[in-house]
């Protein structure tokens, strides 16, 4: 069994998600005082020579961005969307739940760093996966926990960590991710970007212009206890 696993970490991450959905009324739907126009047209991020990607949702991406992307071996993370029938589909059209999209991200790192067999154990034990189309404050068919693959391969490999988390026992309930095949990865609105890394440079004035009450209630705690546990393997900040 790999040794990125620790229940009691992850216990404790949980118990902090519904501490987080107790004393929070915002979500990541709740948006700042950005409007229409302000923000450049989303570009698709490009992967690095020699990298691969992994294409994954689970609950609203600034949170699962900030995770991935603290990761040693991870050369960037992409917010956007997949999993619809939307051509190039805009966050306000994402929110409504009516377009078949989740919030994802597009993991693009290193295979001699990490393997994509880690980083999908780090994704099945850092949200709950348990949970049908909601992470804590957030619900809705956005917000589901999904996997997409692109070939039979990674679809088999997906299925093995799925079995894995299962028989280590880490959660009370049955995994309720789906596995999709991935037709197409739309890159979210650049605000959205590195959303986390970015509130947490920010000074007040800043902060206060971006969902300060959700980074602060529920990315924060998560990303927190997340880099406590996994200093050696995140990257020097």
């Amino acid at each position: 069994m790999t040794a990125l696993y620790d229940l009691r970490m992850f216990v404790a991450i949980l118990k902090l998600g519904i501490v987080a959905l107790a004393l929070s009324v915002a979500s990541c739907k709740t948006m700042s005082s950005l409007q229409p126009g302000q923000d450049p047209a989303p570009v698709s991020v490009e992967a690095p020579a020699g990298a691969q990607t992994v294409v994954f949702g689970g609950g609203c991406f600034w949170c699962v961005e900030a995770i991935f992307e603290a990761l040693n071996g991870v050369t960037a993370v992409e917010s956007g969307y997949a999993g619809g029938s939307v051509r190039n589909p805009t966050y306000a059209q994402v929110c409504t739940g009516t377009t078949g999209h989740a919030e994802v991200v597009k993991v693009m790192f290193d295979p001699k760093v990490v393997s994509e067999d880690d980083l999908l154990h780090i994704f099945f034990t850092t949200h709950d996966p348990t949970t049908l189309n909601r992470q804590g404050p957030d619900s809705g068919t956005q917000y589901r926990s999904v996997v997409f693959y692109r070939t039979d391969e990674e679809k088999a490999l997906v299925q093995k960590v799925v079995k894995d988390v299962e028989d280590a026992k880490i959660w009370p309930s049955p995994i309720v991710t789906t596995v999709e095949k991935l037709d197409a990865f739309y890159p979210a609105e650049t605000y959205h970007q590195d959303y986390f890394d970015k509130f947490e440079k920010a000074d007040p004035v800043g902060q206060s212009e971006m969902n300060a009450g959700y980074c602060r209630a529920v990315i924060e705690p998560k990303v927190r206890k997340f880099r406590e546990k996994y200093a050696a393997k995140l990257k020097k900040r």
